[in-house]
């Protein structure tokens, strides 16, 4: 195997190493992975691809404290992951998925900071998702990233469940079986109080990844009707 081939061999794992403690909402792993991770790409300060590995783990690490409800670990993990991946885009400018992770870091950051703090993490965020969009108009991680970011944005700002909806939906079409974008199509759903619906697309979510404990959490939440 030619030296790229094994990069890439590595990159991969890492990756499914991530997933994995995200699914099972293993915070110990992903702290240990963050660590990993970050003194990697401090070693090597122009890689661009270590620095966004970094980044990575480190949204793994914020969104399963968001998933428990811990407001001040998602913050802390999220304002320790951002420069990891604003240094990614600097390094790399032309790579929406650089900017996609940049955008969740940002919007992870926003729970638990003041006002101040929250509206510049807000800004940070729509914009660097936009950016990935524009870059990338046929990726589905990237509609999905703002879909929450839609979610969570009031409606007066131009936000809120239904913008959320039609961004997961348009997630769905570029990438149909991408489990991320049905378990939050399923939470805006039921937002709307359409249960049915949205039971639908929870236990789709968890028939392409059994292993993901919050879309499980979600589903036994979701009235039947």
């Amino acid at each position: 195997m030619s030296l790229v081939g094994v990069l890439a061999l590595a990159l991969a794992l890492d990756a499914a190493s991530l997933e994995e403690a995200r699914d099972h909402q293993d915070r110990a792993a992903l702290t240990r992975m963050v660590q990993q991770l970050s003194a990697a790409a401090q070693r090597n300060a122009n890689d661009a691809t270590a620095h966004f590995q970094a980044a990575l783990a480190g949204s793994y690490l914020a969104e399963v404290a968001i998933e428990q409800k811990d407001k001040l670990a998602s913050r802390n993990a999220a304002e320790a992951a951002i420069p990891e991946a604003q240094r990614a885009v600097d390094l790399k400018p032309g790579v929406s998925e650089y900017y996609r992770v940049l955008g969740m870091l940002c919007g992870q950051a926003v729970p638990g900071s003041n006002i101040l703090m929250a509206m510049k993490w807000g800004k940070c965020a729509q914009e660097a998702i936009d950016k990935a969009i524009e870059l990338d108009p046929k990726s589905a991680m990237a509609y999905l990233g703002r879909g929450v970011g839609s979610y969570y944005l009031p409606s007066s700002f131009g936000g809120g469940p239904e913008a959320a909806i039609r961004d997961f939906e348009k997630a769905i079409q570029l990438n149909a079986r991408l489990p991320e974008a049905y378990v939050w199509l399923g939470i805006a759903l039921r937002k709307e109080h359409r249960n049915a619906e949205a039971r639908k697309a929870l236990e789709k979510a968890i028939q392409l990844n059994p292993r993901r404990v919050w879309a499980k959490e979600q589903l036994s939440k979701t009235p039947a009707s």
